[in-house]
Parts: structure tokens; sequence; C-alpha cells
């Protein structure tokens, strides 16, 4: 048996593709948002709208530090980000995704034959 989410080490690495978790809903806020795990059943707050833009853009990008590039955060800000990202990973809202996004050119070829299309 798998130890509770709550127990499980998480060592966060920007580098890798990193998701929202699963069982995790986000609510946008005049402040930012709430974000609540069903899982673990606690509630945090992200206290910048530019942080709930690199949250909910994670999966859209190989790493996080490229969501954090993306999401135009200014080089000064990017290590507290990271870090915010960090206490995000070891509270499981987010986590290591797996699969790596389709690329700019996979999504220009059209969908694939294994979705069904000849």
């Amino acid at each position: 048996m798998a130890p509770p989410p709550e127990t499980t080490a998480v060592v966060f690495d920007a580098a890798l593709p990193w998701q929202r978790a699963r069982a995790v809903a986000l609510r946008p806020e005049p402040f930012g948002a709430l974000v609540y795990s069903f899982a673990t059943r606690k509630l945090s707050f992200l206290k910048s709208k530019q942080l709930v833009t690199v949250v909910q853009t994670l999966a859209d990008h190989p790493s996080a530090t490229a969501a954090i590039e993306a999401s135009g955060v200014p080089e000064t800000q990017r290590a507290a980000y990271v870090k915010a990202l960090a206490d995000l990973a070891r509270s499981h809202m987010i986590e290591e995704r797996t699969s790596v996004p389709p690329t700019t050119r996979e999504l220009a070829a059209g969908p694939c034959a294994e979705a069904g299309n000849p």
C-alpha cells in the first residue's frame, strides 16, 4: 500500500514537467486563487494572478521553468516563483507530469492515427 500523499517526500525540480494535481481544484479570486486538494483536504491561497497563470499553464510547457518564462514573470522574480511552486509540490497541489505536451510541429500536423483518424 502506498503511503498517504501528505507523507510522501516531493523533490521539486523546475527543469522537469509539472501539472496541477488531478485531485486539485483551482478557483480564481480577485487576489489570485483558492487551491483545494480533494486528496489531502488542504486549502492553499495563490496571492498573485501571475502565479495562478503559471500553475494553470504548467501542463502546456516542457518544464516549470518554461511555464514561468512563458507567463511573463520578470527574471528578478523567477526564484520566488520557483520557491512557490516547490511549496505547492510539497503540499501535493502540483505533481510531476510523465508526458510531454506536443510540440508546435506536432500540433500543426493534426490528429494522429491512434486517435482514430486514418
